[in-house]
């Protein structure tokens, strides 16, 4: 099967990255109208292309690599905050981004547009139960740390080097009880503002370059 995606940067970056590029449109050849049909959005900066469907990857290959970084998303329901954390991720350097299969936000066009096109090069797997992949990851040697804007713990007073998965809630309720659960502790970014709390996509580059901080220092 095929799909479409939109923008300068995620065509550039799926012409480099694992998926086929089948054919891609672009104007001034193809009316802008056209290609806005094309991609379901006016945001296509005038070039469409289709292209493989996403090739997620089993979770399996991130909890094999040695010391690997993962970032753990439950039940983001929003494709900008999913691209946006995707995007930090690669950035950082992480080894991967992990979503459930259900009731969250999936790669998309959209995703992979605010993305910038970082899924292309990024590893992403689906699970079927958040909670139940953070203990499949603990008896794997990864330390679970969760985000939660109550807790005690700054990300700099804990250990984010070796195998580390950084959880990040949903959008207003934050993490449900099991997954918290099932984290060996939780971590808070400090605020002196104002307003109540960061954006989850920021609060993870927060986190995911406090990770790359301390495992280059």
């Amino acid at each position: 099967m095929s799909e479409f995606i939109y923008g300068q940067q995620p065509v550039a970056e799926a012409e480099r990255g694992r998926r086929q590029v089948h054919r891609v449109w672009s104007s001034p050849e193809i009316p802008a109208g056209r290609l806005a049909e094309m991609a379901g959005s006016e945001d296509h900066q005038g070039i469409v292309a289709e292209v493989d469907e996403y090739p997620y990857v089993g979770s399996q290959q991130l909890l094999s690599r040695p010391d690997a970084l993962i970032v753990v998303l439950d039940q983001i329901q929003d494709p900008r905050n999913l691209g946006a954390v995707c995007r930090s991720a690669e950035v950082a350097g992480a080894d991967g981004v992990v979503i459930p299969d259900r009731r969250a936000a999936t790669v998309t066009a959209a995703v992979c547009k605010t993305s910038a096109g970082a899924v292309e090069h990024l590893q992403i797997a689906r699970v079927r139960n958040i909670a139940d992949f953070l203990a499949e990851g603990k008896k794997a040697g990864f330390w679970v740390w969760g985000a939660e804007a109550e807790a005690e713990s700054a990300p700099w007073q804990i250990d984010l080097t070796g195998k580390t998965m950084i959880v990040m809630g949903s959008e207003g309720k934050g993490l449900r009880p099991r997954v918290a659960d099932n984290c060996d502790g939780l971590v808070s970014i400090p605020q002196g503002g104002r307003i109540d709390s960061l954006n989850v996509s920021a609060a993870a580059s927060v986190l995911l370059f406090e990770a790359v901080r301390q495992r280059s220092s």
